[in-house]
């Protein structure tokens, strides 16, 4: 199957690649224009916890600070759930800027990835 959009083309590869650690939970991000979303979801679909950045509706200056804030709220609610190790999935997005901001958020909140 040939997928032709490379959006769509490089989810699709993250994903296959996540689902070879299907035993862990998969922290999934979002973004858009305005606000990054977080989600932790299990192997089996089911969302446990999810925050945006309208949620936290933080006074940081910069949208790198408030992404990092994000991550910073997800890890405190996955690790409320008890999850301490999961899968980060970045989806189609680039590893840069907010997505980077709010994994090393998760991080220094104590999730494991």
């Amino acid at each position: 199957m040939i997928i032709k959009n490379a959006t769509k083309q490089r989810k699709t590869r993250i994903r296959k690649n996540i689902a070879i650690v299907s035993d862990r939970p998969r922290l999934s991000v979002s973004k858009s224009n305005n606000y990054c979303y977080a989600q932790v979801i299990t192997p089996e679909g089911k969302t446990v916890v999810g925050i945006s950045e309208k949620a936290i509706k933080s006074k940081a200056g910069s949208r790198m600070e408030s992404a990092k804030q994000v991550g910073l709220e997800i890890a405190k609610l996955a690790l409320a759930k008890k999850i301490k190790v999961v899968v980060f999935d970045k989806g189609s997005f680039a590893y840069h800027g907010r997505v980077k901001a709010l994994a090393e958020g998760a991080r220094e909140g104590g999730l494991q990835f």
